[in-house]
C-alpha cells in the first residue's frame, strides 16, 4: 500500500494528494517523499492538471518526519557535507517550487515537517480539529523547511517563537495571524479546497502559472544566501550528540539528557 496517494480529478483540472500513514499520524519517511517526487512530476507534466490539494488521511495532517526512521540514519545524516546540507534544504520546497498552485487541506496535527508541508503550499485551510508546531528543538535539532521559510509566512516574531519554544499554535491563532485563510469544520474542508482547486482550475493556466512564479520569485528572495548559511550552521547541529539524543529519547519515549552546549 502507497505512503502516499495520487487522484486525479480532470473534470475539475485538479489533483489530491493525500499523505496515507494514519497509524503513524502521516509521519513522512524515505517511501512516501519517493512517492511524493513521482506524483509531484506527474501532476507537473499533466496539462489537465492546474491545481493540487494536499492533505493527510485519518486524524493528521502529518505528525512530520519519521523519528524512528530518522534514527537509524543519523550516521548517514551526520556525515552530510555542507553542500549537500544545501542541497537537501534547496529541495525541500516541493510545493512551492511546482509551477502549478497548491492548496493544504490541513484536517488536523501538523507538527514539524506536517507544519512545514503546509507552509510550502501557496493557500492553506485548516478544520477546526487542527493544530500546528514545530517541535525539532525538543528533539535536538533545528527545523528544516521552516528556519529558512517560516518568516516568510507567519510575522518574524511568532515564526521565532515557534521555533525556539517549540509551542503549539491553535487554528485560531493560526487563522489571526493569516497562517490559514479559513477554518472549517471538519466535514466542510474537503469540499472548500475542491471549491477553491476548481475556481483556480476554471482560471487561464498561463496567468495562474506566471502569477504563482512572480509571487514565489518574491517569496523566496535571498533564500539561496540563508540555505547556505543553514547547512553551516547545520553541520555543528545535526553532528552533534543531541540530534541522535532527541530522536532517540523521542522513539523511547523518555526525557532526552542533553550533552552539547
Amino acid at each position: 500500500m502507497p505512503d502516499l496517494r495520487y487522484e486525479r480529478f480532470p473534470g475539475g483540472h485538479y489533483a489530491v494528494f493525500t499523505m496515507d500513514r494514519p497509524d503513524r499520524l502521516n509521519a513522512q519517511g524515505a517511501v512516501m517523499r519517493q512517492e511524493l517526487r513521482e506524483a509531484l512530476d506527474e501532476f507537473a507534466a499533466d496539462p489537465e492538471m492546474r491545481a493540487g490539494i494536499l492533505t493527510g488521511a485519518g486524524r493528521a495532517f502529518s505528525a512530520g518526519a519519521d523519528l524512528k526512521e530518522m534514527t537509524g540514519n543519523y550516521g548517514a545524516l551526520a556525515s552530510l557535507t555542507e553542500e549537500q546540507r544545501t542541497e537537501g534544504y534547496r529541495s525541500n520546497q516541493p510545493f512551492g517550487r511546482n509551477p502549478k498552485p497548491f492548496i493544504a487541506a490541513v484536517n488536523g496535527l501538523a507538527i514539524g515537517a506536517g507544519m512545514e508541508r503546509a507552509s510550502d503550499c501557496d493557500i492553506r485551510i485548516a478544520s477546526t480539529e487542527a493544530y500546528f508546531g514545530l517541535f525539532e528543538v525538543k528533539r535536538g535539532i533545528m527545523a528544516n523547511y521552516a528556519i529558512n521559510n517560516l518568516a516568510r509566512v507567519l510575522p518574524y516574531g511568532e515564526a521565532v517563537y515557534l521555533m525556539l519554544t517549540g509551542d503549539t499554535l491553535s487554528v485560531e491563532d493560526a487563522h489571526r495571524l493569516g497562517f490559514v485563510h479559513q477554518v472549517l469544520p471538519p466535514e466542510r474542508l474537503m469540499p472548500r479546497a475542491v471549491e477553491i482547486a476548481e475556481t483556480i482550475g476554471a482560471n487561464a493556466p498561463l496567468a495562474v502559472q506566471g502569477t504563482k512564479a512572480v509571487a514565489q520569485f518574491w517569496r523566496r528572495y535571498g533564500l539561496e544566501e540563508s540555505l547556505r548559511f543553514t547547512a553551516q550552521v547545520g553541520d555543528r547541529v545535526l553532528g552533534s550528540q543531541d540530534a541522535m539524543e532527541g530522536p532517540k529519547a523521542f522513539a523511547e519515549k523518555r526525557p532526552p539528557v542533553w550533552q552539547s552546549e
